[in-house]
């Protein structure tokens, strides 16, 4: 299997698409605050599934899978904060939040499934 067909990079990489398009509402004035922020963590996610699975060791690939589910937590934090300052309407920000917490599961299965393994087996798919 390659990381592009696991449904949890595929999900990280529509969220990230997802915040492109909600980081567009915030005023000029976050371009590069929160903006720059929000973008860096939603890139973060799929980008850490993709490398931790080519890594080629579970042990590996476990630490990239924590570091994806920090980034993605650090992007709740964000979401909740824009809504909360009002620099986005909640109505357009609940969407990704539920994108991002739907992540979050996937994230947290996947790193279930492999804490079982031994970080001396050779890959994700052993």
């Amino acid at each position: 299997m390659h990381y592009r067909q696991l449904l949890v990079w595929q999900r990280a990489m529509a969220l990230a698409e997802d915040v492109y398009r909600l980081t567009r509402l915030l005023p000029k004035d976050e371009r590069f605050g929160l903006m720059s922020q929000m973008r860096r963590a939603a890139r973060s996610v799929p980008a850490n599934i993709a490398e931790g699975y080519g890594r080629g060791r579970t042990g590996e690939y476990r630490r990239f899978l924590s570091i994806a589910a920090g980034s993605l937590l650090e992007l709740e934090t964000d979401l909740e904060l824009v809504v909360r300052t009002q620099l986005v309407p909640k109505h357009e920000a609940q969407p990704v939040r539920e994108a991002a917490a739907e992540v979050g599961r996937l994230l947290a299965g996947l790193r279930r499934r492999l804490k079982g393994l031994s970080s001396r087996t050779k890959g994700p798919d052993a």
